[in-house]
């Protein structure tokens, strides 16, 4: 990896694109600590601390720190991510949409372009949220209609700038740029988290006991960090054999490929998935200023990730039974969506494939289908261990940090995928300097 981004930096376009996409994070984490206009900052990170729940804690992760912060960025890139996943499964019910997807390169922008407009509507509905609900509990100075306004439009213009951002480094930078900015947000976080696990474990400790602490916490996140690359690259090959054909004195065809099949075709989904299910509750009582006893506060522990694995209240890991049935669901449900066996088949049919030892048409459909159900399986054994690790480390240690499951498995697999997109335009240059000599 260090010697991609050394071999990098001697070309002069690719190092053009990384000091633009290190610029723009510059500016994100400059806009992070900007406050908002009328908004009591000390109020907001008192009531943060005093909540015994972890609801906000991924939302702070994404956002690195801003919403902590109640800065411009609060909302940062979570709406463009929400708009991201409503399309995208839109895109499956509403044929309109299913339609754009196939007509390629304008059909893609026109998504896109929805995209943005779902981001901007989220980011209004989102900041109305925060503003009224927060305002009412003593986020504003001053609770009126004026302050209010300015907090929501605010917010907004600050989610629309950073969707900007992430478009232009897309575009001019290197990597995806949503991902980029959400990645450096997560990265902003771990130092922090990391004096935290110190203090906690390390500092004011015995020699012995102190260096055995840190083995262990180095131990645990290296162990998680090889577990997720190994999860992110696995796959399984379906080898696919093409007939050979005659066009008049030329023979084509008869070339082998393979289907690559991911274990963890669904990526991080299943797990936002399941989060943002469970939080939802959690997070909507939270923001109307519940503070109740009684059957719905009972079903707020079970929902609450706080509560999980906890050997005082063992009752209310019943909820993290829930999250792993979830996430095992959600691994299913989303692979479905972007893999479809049946359209995959036809294809190879009608390109003149075949699966050697499969007929062609519905048995290589039911076979693909077969082979999916088994790996989807293993991906989501590994996106449980991955998302489930920190829960357990929390209610039994207290170990609370913010680069768990989720964080992780998004860190590690853009960092690849954007090494990856460096490898291939080192390689795009090279084969253009051996046609030009």
């Amino acid at each position: 990896m260090l010697e991609t981004v050394k071999n990098a930096f001697k070309v002069k376009e690719i190092r053009d694109r990384i000091i633009f996409t290190f610029l723009m994070l510059i500016i994100i984490r400059f806009g992070s600590q900007l406050p908002v206009p009328g908004v009591d900052r000390n109020y907001f990170s008192n009531w943060f601390g005093s909540q015994t729940g972890d609801a906000f804690s991924l939302v702070d992760a994404f956002t690195g720190g801003s919403f902590l912060n109640m800065s411009v960025l609060a909302l940062n890139i979570t709406p463009y991510i929400t708009s991201s996943i409503i399309i995208q499964l839109l895109t499956i019910a509403i044929p309109k949409l299913e339609e754009m997807q196939r007509e390629g390169e304008d059909g893609r922008k026109m998504l896109v372009a929805l995209t943005r407009y779902v981001t901007i509507g989220l980011s209004l509905l989102q900041g109305g949220a925060m503003a009224i609900g927060f305002g009412r509990q003593g986020l504003l100075e001053h609770y009126n209609a004026l302050n209010v306004i300015m907090v929501i439009a605010t917010l907004t213009a600050g989610s629309t700038f950073v969707m900007w951002i992430g478009e232009r480094i897309t575009e001019k930078g290197v990597g995806n740029g949503i991902s980029i900015v959400l990645i450096i947000n997560i990265i902003s976080r771990m130092p922090q988290d990391i004096t935290s696990l110190f203090t906690q474990f390390v500092s004011g400790k015995s020699v012995a006991v102190g260096a055995f602490a840190a083995c262990v916490i180095i131990a645990i996140i290296v162990g998680m960090v090889i577990l997720t690359i190994l999860l992110n690259d696995a796959e399984r090959r379906i080898p696919v054999q093409y007939t050979r054909k005659i066009q008049g004195r030329r023979q084509i065809g008869g070339q082998g490929s393979f289907i690559p099949l991911k274990v963890n075709t669904a990526n991080v989904m299943p797990i936002i998935f399941a989060s943002s299910l469970m939080e939802f509750p959690v997070i909507i009582s939270t923001m109307a200023g519940y503070k109740g006893t009684g059957v719905w506060n009972e079903i707020l522990h079970y929902l609450n990730s706080s509560y999980w694995c906890s050997p005082a209240t063992p009752k209310y890991s019943l909820g993290l039974v829930v999250y792993v049935a979830l996430l095992v669901f959600f691994a299913y449900f989303y692979t479905s969506i972007i893999f479809n066996p049946l359209e995959v088949a036809d294809n190879m049919k009608k390109q003149g494939g075949f699966i050697p030892g499969i007929r062609p048409g519905k048995p290589t459909s039911d076979y693909l289908t077969r082979i999916l159900n088994y790996i989807i399986f293993i991906g989501a054994v590994g996106l449980t261990i991955v998302g489930v690790l920190p829960f357990f480390f929390r209610g039994v240690f207290n170990a609370n940090v913010s680069f768990g499951g989720t964080s992780l498995i998004i860190v590690v697999s853009v960092v690849l995928e954007t090494i990856k997109q460096v490898e291939s335009m080192m390689m795009v240059r090279s084969y253009k300097g051996f046609l030009s000599d």
